[in-house]
């Protein structure tokens, strides 16, 4: 009796073509807006040339820049450099030293 294992891609990423989670999502939106944009630009009586060379472009563009964002930041490394761009860079303290390092007496009950 063959035996079949189930579930092989459990707790495993989605992964198509070398493109892992956000990217993927980031990937097919991307296309859908182009595809989209091309329907806009058609049915507005632009010429029919211009709107496949703008499809193109936006299309190999759109494929070159996810690729390259996810050899370079990985799987999770988009959504840590999201958040570190809500983080502040540095906290500013406007008090001065001597009113920090005073020494404060809790009012007696």
């Amino acid at each position: 009796m063959a035996q079949y294992t189930i579930h092989k891609g459990v707790d495993r990423q989605v992964e198509f073509q070398g493109l892992t989670s956000h990217y993927l999502i980031l990937f097919v939106a991307g296309l859908l807006g182009i595809f989209l944009l091309f329907v806009i630009l058609y049915a507005g009586g632009v010429p029919q040339g211009i709107c496949i060379f703008f499809a193109v472009a936006g299309g190999s563009s759109l494929t070159w820049a996810t690729f390259y964002l996810n050899r370079r930041f990985g799987p999770h490394g988009l959504m840590k450099l999201l958040a570190l761009r809500q983080h502040p860079r540095r906290i500013i303290h406007r008090r001065s030293v001597r009113r920090l390092l005073e020494c404060r007496t809790l009012p007696k009950r």
